[in-house]
């Protein structure tokens, strides 16, 4: 089993902001996949989709600060190693749309992968990031990570959301090393 997580935070009032792009590329596996319907579940919401192996997808509702509580709940639950979790993500050294994709690494400020890394106690999850660019001078960061795209910014968010899922099918089917061979170009 694996667990694909994608970080954001729940409420409508953030739906399409930058920082939920980890929630939006989830959304788009569980249309694509049809996934059972959503359930709530140790603080996050869950749906499940039976390929090849079976698949949770996970949007925690903690916020994105406390992320790992949810997704750390859920692996103890599901007896998963942090190799089995892969987390779907924005990232604000990336420019808009463009995706990376890696194993281990620190969280680089990222408050949700901060909470991961504390709850799960192991760096070994791999990380689909989304770029949304650097806040504007003169912006909070915060303010900027809970705003919306900009209309320019949307098409490049709606392809880098679908390349981000099309990623997490890569990962699920070669692993992570061939899957970062082919779309950290």
């Amino acid at each position: 089993m694996k667990l694909i997580v994608g970080l954001g935070n729940p409420g409508q009032e953030y739906s399409a902001t930058r920082h939920n792009v980890g929630f939006m590329a989830v959304d788009e596996l569980a249309g694509r996949w049809q996934a059972a319907a959503w359930r709530s579940r140790f603080d996050a919401l869950v749906a499940e989709h039976r390929g090849t192996e079976p698949v949770l997808l996970v949007k925690p509702q903690t916020y994105m600060n406390l992320s790992g509580t949810a997704v750390a709940a859920l692996a103890r639950w599901y007896k998963l190693k942090t190799e089995d979790i892969i987390v779907i993500y924005d990232d604000l050294d990336l420019p808009v749309g463009k995706l990376r994709l890696r194993g281990q690494g620190g969280a680089g400020g990222h408050r949700g992968i901060e909470s991961l890394l504390v709850h799960l106690g192991q760096d070994t999850f791999s990380r689909v990031r989304i770029g949304i660019g650097r806040p504007p001078q003169g912006w909070e960061t915060a303010n900027y990570v809970l705003g919306r795209f900009a209309p320019e910014e949307q098409p490049l968010i709606v392809e880098a959301v679908g390349r981000a899922a099309d990623a997490v099918e890569y990962i699920l089917r070669h692993g992570l090393v061939k899957a970062g061979n082919v779309f950290n170009k």
